[in-house]
């Protein structure tokens, strides 16, 4: 709302420094700062008001140290990250953008899902919450709608380079500012070490016939459904020791924010060789809005904790991260970029899997790990959660920088 405030004062009045939020980088900046500002400042009166309202956690006996303390902790502090992301975005982003209305419906969806499931644990002494099957049709419902808009919204295009300037008349006005084809409506996506670095998913249903294109959204849609119930899972499983769902999601964050602010930058994306994606340079805004409610978070989330996501926060990050990188055409580096929800989603299947088939054979069921989620096995061996944490977002780093590198690895 503020940019459409300035930008009007900066046409109509020519107020100095209103023009600054023309700029992405400088709404970025303050989008951050609020968002930070929103989380502790506003979080601790959450913090304590939850803890009036008794959502303390139930805490399950695993048989862990220290668990007996976290007893009691409030949880649904998701609304906090919640709240820190969504009042900054609709301050500093331009509200008709696509890309942002994607992004907000996201955050209030999988936001009321979350709810609803702490809602049931603590009011309704249901510990198993919403059923796993609601929750999932909600992820779908998601899908559908994130799918369906991807393929069918007119404003949603990508534009390559030419190989030759387009007209000569361009190529008159300036050789640094590189030359791109038309904006086309079109499925291509970035695939790491791919020829090129890129797919495109109509070409998978090429069988449909001359017509084929039309037909593409029986193939994108079920992959967006996946790809968005993988990661708010996994994001999900990941909340189970103090800090590292928040602390990994913002090391995640901040990569997304680098690869949508270079989309949607005409010269570095000529730069980097890569596709140029219009309009998702405004989803730095909501990106860094994003990271800045989950740093906030974590000043309350840190070891020892004093206050819990639950699932309202747990979910709607995972969703978050999800739709940004499909949006921004990056969701085949979803397995490197978020190799730690991959890591603890793999080690509960597995886990599962091999105690029931182990079952099966021998009688007797027989695990892989001593515990899963996999931070919880590094707990069973003896590490504090402040190392286990602190390690997986080492990890985390290190293949965000990997993700990076595979831009330019072709």
């Amino acid at each position: 709302m503020l940019y459409y405030l300035f930008d009007f004062l900066d046409k109509q009045y020519d107020l100095p420094g209103a023009g600054l939020f023309q700029f992405i980088t400088f709404r970025a900046s303050a989008a951050v700062i609020l968002s930070i500002v929103i989380a502790t400042v506003y979080g601790k009166r959450i913090i304590q008001f939850l803890r009036r309202k008794q959502m303390g956690e139930s805490i399950r006996d695993l048989g862990l140290e220290g668990q007996a303390e976290k007893a009691g902790t409030p949880t649904m502090g998701g609304i906090i990250i919640i709240l820190a992301t969504v009042l900054p975005v609709l301050l500093f982003a331009k509200l008709e953008n696509i890309y942002v209305i994607m992004l907000l419906i996201t955050t209030v969806w999988m936001g009321i899902i979350g709810f609803i499931d702490d809602y049931l644990k603590k009011f309704k002494n249901d510990k198993a919450g919403l059923p796993g099957k609601f929750k999932v049709i909600g992820q779908v419902g998601l899908g559908i709608i994130v799918g369906a808009t991807m393929f069918f919204h007119p404003d949603i295009t990508v534009q390559r380079e030419s190989a030759a300037p387009i007209t000569q008349v361009q190529a008159s006005i300036s050789q640094d500012v590189p030359q791109f084809l038309p904006e086309e409506k079109t499925l291509v996506t970035t695939m790491p070490f791919a020829s090129g670095n890129t797919i495109n998913y109509e070409k998978l249903i090429t069988w449909a016939g001359e017509e084929y294109r039309q037909y593409a959204w029986l193939i994108f849609i079920p992959i967006v459904i996946f790809i968005i119930t993988a990661v708010s899972n996994g994001a999900n499983l990941t909340d189970g020791i103090d800090g590292l769902a928040a602390g990994t999601s913002a090391i995640i964050g901040i990569t997304l924010a680098i690869f949508a602010w270079v989309s949607g930058n005409v010269v570095f994306a000529d730069y980097l060789n890569i596709m140029y994606i219009p309009n998702t340079g405004e989803l730095t805004i909501f990106i860094t809005a994003f990271v800045g409610a989950l740093i906030g978070f974590l000043w309350y989330n840190a070891y020892p904790a004093q206050v819990f996501m639950g699932d309202t926060g747990s979910l709607t990050i995972g969703g978050i991260i999800a739709v940004i990188a499909i949006a921004i055409r990056k969701e085949w580096l979803i397995p490197i970029l978020c190799g730690i929800f991959l890591m603890e989603n793999l080690s509960v299947v597995m886990q599962v899997s091999w105690f029931k088939y182990t079952k099966k054979k021998f009688g007797e069921g027989r695990r892989i790990f001593l515990m899963s989620p996999l931070h919880h096995h590094y707990q069973k061996k003896g590490y504090h959660e402040s190392k286990i944490v602190t390690r997986f977002w080492i990890v985390g780093i290190a293949l965000a920088i990997l993700t990076i590198v595979t831009l330019k690895i072709r």
